[in-house]
């Protein structure tokens, strides 16, 4: 891995301040490829460039939306590739929409599904509870 002398780059910590990333998970995408490893002090000490800080910020907002790391690094190996269209751009993000939005419905109708079994409970002292009786007809019957 090269070194560098001086240190004009940033070190992790102000590169984990400046995103919000926390360290551990800027070590993470170094591991699994999604950030490449920096450059390195004479003293083994990383030291990011201002593109590596956008490429991360660019990692966490992507994360922020819910994109998949696979699917963040696609996006990714396009852009350094220079291999993409506005057009493939899109239809990814149209994709990852139409999985927020089955997302959406399965936790509407979770909502509802708890809404009305917590809307059964008396909230009694006694053992009698239709919470844990439709939790135990839910695995019976699912």
């Amino acid at each position: 891995m090269p070194k560098i002398t001086a240190s004009p780059a940033l070190p992790i910590g102000e590169m984990s301040r400046r995103t919000g990333v926390n360290i551990e998970t800027i070590r993470y995408y170094e591991r699994i490829g999604v950030m490449p490893e920096p450059l390195r002090t004479e003293g083994g000490h990383r030291a990011y460039d201002a593109d590596q800080l956008k490429r991360l910020a660019f990692i966490k907002r992507s994360r922020e939306l819910g994109f998949a790391l696979n699917e963040i690094r696609a996006l990714l190996g396009m852009v350094e590739t220079g291999a993409y269209t506005c057009s493939q751009v899109h239809e990814m993000t149209t994709k990852h929409l139409a999985a927020v939005r089955k997302k959406l419905a399965d936790l509407r109708a979770l909502e509802r599904v708890l809404k009305g079994m917590a809307a059964e409970c008396s909230r009694g002292d006694v053992p009698d509870c239709p919470i844990i009786d439709a939790l135990f007809d839910a695995r019976m019957n699912g």
